[in-house]
């Protein structure tokens, strides 16, 4: 189902392509750039701004993971289910979380999107873009200046949210695994194996929230770098904090200055997704095509796919891989917990030295 589902997209993507000419025809720019449709000009302006004072001139940092983050946050926001009963209806990419941010930002899932969207709030008033579009553009652009990551789609189009999302739509770290892929698939449908793909975004990111006490600590050792440590340290044996709380949804990570949200945990160990999640460990190739895949199909829910315009080749080439997966320093597969019972896990070299601490990611 998983492969049908993204084989479904892969030929939405390509009917884009073929709408909007991007097969037949390239388009140069005042600017001197190139792409395959005109309307696409306008991104380039944007995303020379936002490269050079939004991610400090192209950095991995802080503020591309809570772009991500709010590209996701935002997108979630959508309930068919809540939808029939009247409540609300649109939701989705509609950039809601910004437009409606006096609301969205009190709902305890969002806790610090705040920053975010602050942030970002001067771009979209100087640019003719609708916030919508600036939340995902903005996501896709900060991904690709972080090593490994793939080159993500980009479209332009959507509509403008003009009523709040609904509240309790975004999954929270101390969710179980049943009730995250039950939101996934009223939201749009998502697989299984697709929300596993979804949670690579996790390997450059940091929570500043989940324990104010230790801000900007990151869920891998490498939160610098879009690879797969992320699935391979959620797996080390760790010890979950009481579910209350300043420590609600933590895990004691073996590694010091590395949290794991009690979701990913789950996630790596249920039977429904161990198996995914493994696949992920040592396979880069992977990782980036599920995420590139998936993080598409989360960009337009709630939007009329077929209003929007493909931009996807204004979007730099991120950097290649920069690290080769590997258990950390005084790590071994002995302190794997593995859940997936139908593969071994991979053979991995151990960095030499002693247990380190990962560093937290600095603010901006």
């Amino acid at each position: 189902m998983a492969f049908k589902l993204l084989g479904s997209f892969v030929s939405l993507l390509a009917a884009l392509q073929v709408a909007n000419g991007a097969l037949t025809r390239r388009v140069t720019c005042a600017t001197g750039q190139v792409t395959s449709n005109a309307a696409c000009c306008a991104l380039f302006p944007v995303i020379d701004d936002i490269q050079t004072n939004l991610f400090d001139g192209g950095e991995c940092g802080e503020e591309v993971h809570e772009s991500l983050r709010l590209t996701f946050h935002d997108a979630i926001g959508i309930s068919p289910a809540i939808a029939k009963t009247g409540v609300f209806g649109g939701g989705g990419a509609d950039g809601s979380i910004a437009i409606f941010a006096d609301i969205e930002t009190n709902f305890h899932a969002n806790n610090g999107v705040d920053e975010i969207i602050g942030e970002q709030a001067p771009f979209i008033a100087r640019h003719n873009l609708t916030t919508a579009d600036f939340i995902q553009l903005a996501g896709a652009i900060g991904v690709s200046n972080c090593p490994g990551a793939p080159r993500l789609n980009v479209f332009i189009g959507r509509k403008d949210a003009t009523q709040p999302a609904p509240d309790l739509t975004v999954p929270e770290p101390f969710d179980d695994v049943t009730k995250i892929l039950a939101r996934f698939e009223d939201a749009g449908k998502f697989t299984p194996a697709e929300v596993v793909a979804l949670l690579a975004s996790h390997t450059i990111a940091a929570a500043d929230h989940v324990d104010p006490t230790i801000p900007g600590t990151p869920f891998d050792s490498t939160p610098e770098l879009f690879d797969t440590q992320f699935f391979i340290e959620t797996q080390l044996r760790g010890t979950l904090f009481p579910g209350n709380g300043s420590n609600q949804g933590e895990v004691q990570s073996p590694l010091g200055g590395e949290l794991r949200l009690q979701s990913d945990g789950l996630l790596a160990r249920d039977q429904r997704t161990a198996c995914e999640w493994q696949s992920f460990v040592n396979n880069q190739a992977k990782l980036q095509s599920a995420f590139k895949a998936a993080f598409a199909r989360m960009t337009v829910l709630g939007q009329n796919t077929r209003a929007l315009i493909d931009c996807s080749d204004v979007v730099p080439t991120p950097p290649a891989p920069a690290s080769k997966a590997h258990f950390p320093a005084g790590l071994s597969r002995r302190d794997i917990e593995q859940a997936c019972r139908a593969t071994p896990f991979p053979t991995l070299p151990t960095d030499p030295g002693p247990v380190t601490t990962v560093a937290p990611v600095p603010p901006s």
